[in-house]
């Protein structure tokens, strides 16, 4: 939390005004990658899906040599033989998905007109396992992030293409998870963009901070902090606590719209989950 504070206190974040317009997600998503085009104009565009990489060479340098020997082989491994081994009924995961489930990542997250929800990956996965009578995984590590490990492993080189339907509901959805990016939160009073947009970049003491253009292209996500594996809203709830907010539950409909939003923004981008990261 000190750590948080320091970069507060440095650079200004409680003045930071972070305002945000009604524009349309077209709008949204050109001016979202200008910015960082601009802030970042040595970086080419496809080289944002490494996050803090992309940026800082000498800790590109490290990451490299780690990722000779990922250390979330085994993950892919465990959440291959979890998708292919039958549920009590005889079918498998590949039943419930297109393609049988390999190369399809970049289908989410996306809205669902007739539940009138985003629907992430691992909530597919969930809804899966309860269509076959076996009982919802927990949503953040474990199992559910093997098996997303293992398909977003097929879907690498698959390009982000979320899309935003003209309708009045999944626009509301999208508008909800960019006003949560934006919103400020929390003891510290900060939002998701203080971090990753506006000091893209800064120092945290010994760390810098990733943007946020390409964040979602690599999860799930091996942390060395973590110790192992965990899933895109196992960090959303992590970064709202470092902030003294309470967080949303995993999977809950702010999340689940802040990756709507989130992953929007990314698009273009291809997707090299999973990844490994401090």
């Amino acid at each position: 939390m000190k750590k948080l504070l320091t970069i507060a206190a440095t650079l200004g974040v409680f003045m930071t005004s972070s305002v945000v317009l009604q524009a349309s997600p077209q709008q949204d998503l050109k001016e979202f990658r200008a910015y960082f085009s601009e802030r970042f104009p040595d970086v080419p565009f496809n080289d944002f899906v490494n996050g803090v990489y992309s940026i800082d060479q000498a800790s590109r340098e490290q990451w490299e040599a780690i990722e000779e020997f990922p250390p979330y082989e085994l993950n892919i491994e465990k959440g291959k033989e979890l998708f292919t081994t039958p549920f009590k009924n005889g079918k498998t995961y590949a039943s419930c998905f297109r393609n049988g489930g390999v190369g399809i990542k970049a289908d989410y997250p996306y809205f669902d007109a007739a539940s009138g929800k985003v629907v992430t990956l691992e909530a597919a996965i969930n809804e899966c396992r309860t269509m076959n009578g076996e009982e919802p995984l927990k949503w953040e590590k474990g199992d559910i992030a093997d098996i997303s490990a293992y398909m977003a492993y097929s879907s690498r080189g698959s390009k982000i293409n979320v899309k935003i339907p003209n309708d009045d509901a999944a626009l509301a959805a999208y508008e909800n998870g960019k006003k949560h990016f934006y919103g400020k939160r929390g003891q510290l009073n900060m939002s998701c963009a203080d971090c990753h947009q506006w000091n893209a970049g800064n120092r945290i003491r010994a760390d810098l901070l990733s943007p946020a253009l390409g964040h979602t292209s690599h999860f799930p996500v091996y942390r060395s902090k973590w110790g192992g594996l965990g899933t895109l809203h196992r960090r959303y709830v992590g970064c709202n606590k470092q902030v003294r907010a309470k967080p949303f539950k995993a999977q809950s409909d702010e999340y689940r719209n802040l990756e709507y939003f989130h992953t929007y923004m990314s698009n273009d981008l291809v997707m090299n989950g999973p990844g490994a990261r401090k």
